[in-house]
């Protein structure tokens, strides 16, 4: 008896430092993970057909969460998006630039984001996304058509010099080549953006990483990953969550 009341206390502690110290979910409810859009700066409440998107931001035209207007705006060197210069060490190079721009039609035009948007408190978005699993192709030629660019930081998202109303280099930090700041492509997918991309081991087609570059007439891949991940979600709970927790049920259901 005396153990079995151990025991429980044990459980009763576990529960308590699983609900207490866990960092609180801030992910969408399982309904709401699929063709959804985040609650950011530009992105439209819901997401839609948008048949006149530019360019680069047209693969996601059949349904999209960026509106015509926006999609223009990714296209140039400083937008009224975030006032954001490419070329804040130089001229990037146009195969680099391909890719920026691809990012950000990507960030502002998918509905396939759900699974990893997170809540934050900042003044310009109240929703983000963390560690989309970028499939690794894409990042590899995003590293390698980036290598003769400059830039100055390793974090785009935080650390400029904005007094001039656009991003400019902190004093001291250096316009080094690419790989300077970036090693590998893990490090430039997985750093840049503090964390918005996760570089994934699969391969484009595979089902299970999200495509920055697809051929809309083949369809959207991205919409079966963003199924996948959010069946996968939906089945965790607090013993998955917590193995200290599941360990101890157990004992207690033997004793």
């Amino acid at each position: 008896m005396a153990q079995r009341i151990t025991i429980q206390l044990l459980l009763l502690l576990a529960w308590v430092a699983a609900v207490g110290g866990a960092r609180t979910p801030t992910v969408r409810a399982r309904t709401e993970l699929l063709n959804v859009c985040m609650d950011a700066k530009h992105h439209k409440e819901k997401p839609g057909p948008e048949d006149k998107l530019h360019e680069q931001c047209r693969p996601w035209r059949k349904n999209a969460c960026c509106s015509t207007n926006t999609s223009q705006e990714a296209h140039k060197d400083v937008s009224y998006l975030y006032n954001f210069n490419w070329n804040h060490c130089g001229e990037m190079a146009p195969a680099c630039k391909r890719h920026f721009i691809q990012d950000t039609c990507l960030y502002e035009c998918s509905p396939n984001l759900g699974p990893w948007i997170q809540q934050v408190d900042q003044s310009w978005r109240k929703e983000r996304v963390l560690d989309v699993p970028l499939c690794k192709e894409d990042c590899e030629q995003w590293w390698k058509d980036c290598n003769t660019s400059k830039t100055c930081k390793s974090n785009w998202h935080k650390g400029w010099n904005w007094t001039s109303g656009s991003n400019k280099c902190p004093v001291g930090a250096a316009c080094l080549p690419f790989h300077s700041y970036f090693p590998t492509p893990t490090a430039l997918c997985n750093e840049i953006w503090s964390h918005s991309f996760k570089v994934s081991n699969y391969s484009r087609g595979s089902g299970r990483c999200i495509q920055m570059w697809f051929d809309p007439d083949q369809g959207n891949p991205n919409e079966e990953v963003a199924r996948f991940y959010a069946a996968a979600m939906s089945g965790a709970g607090p013993w998955a969550a917590c193995p200290v927790l599941l360990s101890l049920g157990l004992l207690w259901l033997l004793s």
